[in-house]
């Protein structure tokens, strides 16, 4: 086995990047933290600690519900600027939980500074970024829901280096 794959979840590395961003999707991520990094430059960085979902599991008869495997990650944008966006939890969405992620063209022909858009449950964020790193800090866990809890994911974290 290759340093950071797991071949029996599918994940194939533990290190990823704005390069791998059509193999990519972060459909019921569950995010627990974000920071807004200061650096010696003048743009910041945005850092998520989230519960990435590798792969869904078709059930097996006689079960009718998904699997999952999961694993705790850190998604990293460089030179964040232009961020907005809101936050809104609710009773029937306690958690800020990712829907989908677009790498959108800009608009003003900037086209080093993709527009990025993360759209939640319970949340909303538009920025621009020079680009992202994803480090999959953990092997991969089988789970029937597509979080972990506090004590399996090591609580919040934002380290970044993959496991492996």
């Amino acid at each position: 086995m290759d340093s950071g794959s797991h071949p029996e979840s599918g994940l194939t590395k533990s290190v990823w990047s704005d390069a791998d961003f059509e193999e990519m999707g972060w459909h019921d991520a569950t995010l627990h933290g974000l920071y807004l990094q200061q650096t010696d430059d003048v743009v910041p960085r945005l850092l998520l600690d989230l519960d990435y979902v590798v792969r869904w599991v078709h059930p097996v008869r006689p079960a009718k519900n998904f699997t999952f495997w999961v694993a705790p990650a850190t998604l990293v944008f460089e030179q964040v600027w232009d961020l907005e966006g809101s936050l809104g939890l609710t009773n029937t969405h306690p958690e800020l939980e990712i829907d989908d992620v677009h790498r959108l063209a800009p608009d003003d022909g900037r086209s080093e500074w993709p527009q990025w858009h993360i759209e939640g449950h319970g949340f909303d964020l538009r920025f621009r970024a020079g680009g992202f790193r994803q480090y999959v800090r953990q092997t991969p866990r089988h789970t029937p829901a597509p979080t972990l809890s506090a004590a399996e994911r090591g609580g919040c974290c934002f380290t970044e280096a993959g496991f492996g």
